[in-house]
């Protein structure tokens, strides 16, 4: 019998640069140094331009953090004593951003079978200080009411922006996560499934979103020559290298989505009708998602933490962190927003676990899962 000592590790996540991505990264990195253009230079320039054509909008604006673009979009929007609706299922920031930017996050409950907010539950939180609805597509998934979310923020006048952290890639009907509404935003932090180091972006078609974007991210200034401000911004440029970086992954994304796509396939065939206590959470109809996490919701009772443990210590199965592990509401510092009624969030971020995904996974690290998993179900811990 193989121990569990000897047994090779499955990373939770990783990420892939090959060599001839690191010798094109760094060539590059080289001609911007002997630029002496640290930031906001032509690489960032080809950047946004590649981002806007693959999601097929005007503008991208790069920034330096998924964070970054969300207060950004929302300063732009003055949201200063006004009411934004946020899912409780989400991370830190998408509400922080809100508070950031002077406005008030009302939370919204999560459908457990999706993790995603639904047209109802809009309907149910929007109070008479709302402005404007910012829906996460959690996972990778975009839900599949995203178009009637849309026709509902048109039909009340409200705005609607995406926080598409996770969707890089992910499509509803041939249509880009992060287009849907006035403005989207992605994060290049090193854990998505494509990265520029650390960084964001705005996407939009709207020209004063645009133009807004780019004046907050240079410290409000009125152009970068010119140290006259005309809004309250802060430094959140992304710079050159950060910028090669992101350019080049974001060429191989095409390809990065079609391998993690193949896992979950893998993945979907060996646990269909919930195989082994875990019922794997489905594409929504029309979603062509890229996978940022593989989610399976656990049976109910099931101790997730000494799940992990025992996949990790038994068979070398390391599972990504949760999304989430709680909602917003049970964070210390965000107490003051739980309205008493968000049981669908609490139930969602606690029967949910992620298996490993990544670009460079192997057939046979996917079947390493797959048998830890069994294992784990033979041995009552699923």
């Amino acid at each position: 019998m193989v121990s569990a000592m000897s047994m090779p590790q499955v990373p939770p996540t990783k990420i892939d640069f090959s060599p001839e991505d690191r010798a094109w990264i760094a060539a590059r990195i080289i001609e911007v140094l002997e630029s002496g253009r640290l930031t906001l230079g032509p690489f960032g320039e080809q950047f946004e331009a590649e981002l806007a054509r693959s999601m097929g909008v005007k503008h991208a604006v790069t920034v330096n953090s998924g964070t970054a673009s969300l207060e950004i979009m929302l300063r732009a929007m003055d949201v200063a004593g006004k009411d934004v609706l946020v899912p409780a299922n989400t991370f830190f920031a998408t509400a922080a951003a809100v508070i950031a930017a002077g406005g008030n996050p009302v939370l919204m409950d999560t459908d457990v079978t999706t993790l995603s907010t639904s047209v109802k539950e809009i309907e149910r939180r929007l109070t008479p200080k709302t402005v404007g609805i910012m829906i996460v597509h959690i996972a990778g998934f975009i839900t599949a009411e995203m178009p009637d979310i849309a026709a509902l923020a048109k039909a009340k006048g409200l705005w609607l922006m995406e926080d598409a952290a996770h969707a890089q890639g992910s499509t509803l009907d041939g249509k880009s996560a992060g287009t849907f509404g006035l403005a989207g935003s992605f994060s290049f932090y090193p854990t998505k499934v494509m990265t520029s180091a650390e960084g964001g972006v705005i996407v939009t078609d709207d020209d004063r979103m645009a133009t807004e974007a780019k004046l907050y991210r240079d410290q409000g200034k009125a152009s970068f020559l010119q140290n006259t401000h005309i809004r309250m911004g802060y430094n959140w440029r992304m710079s050159e290298p950060h910028a090669v970086i992101g350019l080049r992954h974001h060429q191989n994304l095409p390809d990065m989505i079609k391998n993690r796509q193949r896992i979950a396939a893998r993945y979907d065939a060996a646990l269909a009708g919930g195989a082994y206590g875990l019922r794997p959470l489905p594409a929504p109809k029309g979603c062509v998602s890229n996978y940022y996490k593989y989610v399976v919701m656990l049976a109910d009772g099931t101790d997730r933490k000494k799940a992990k443990t025992w996949l990790r210590d038994e068979r070398g199965v390391n599972c990504s962190g949760e999304v989430y592990e709680v909602p917003l509401h049970k964070n210390e510092v965000l107490k003051h927003l739980d309205p008493g009624d968000l049981t669908g969030s609490e139930t969602a971020c606690g029967r949910q676990l992620c298996l490993p995904i990544f670009a460079s996974m192997t057939d046979a690290q996917a079947d390493q899962v797959i048998a830890g998993v069994k294992a784990a179900h033979q041995a009552g811990i699923l």
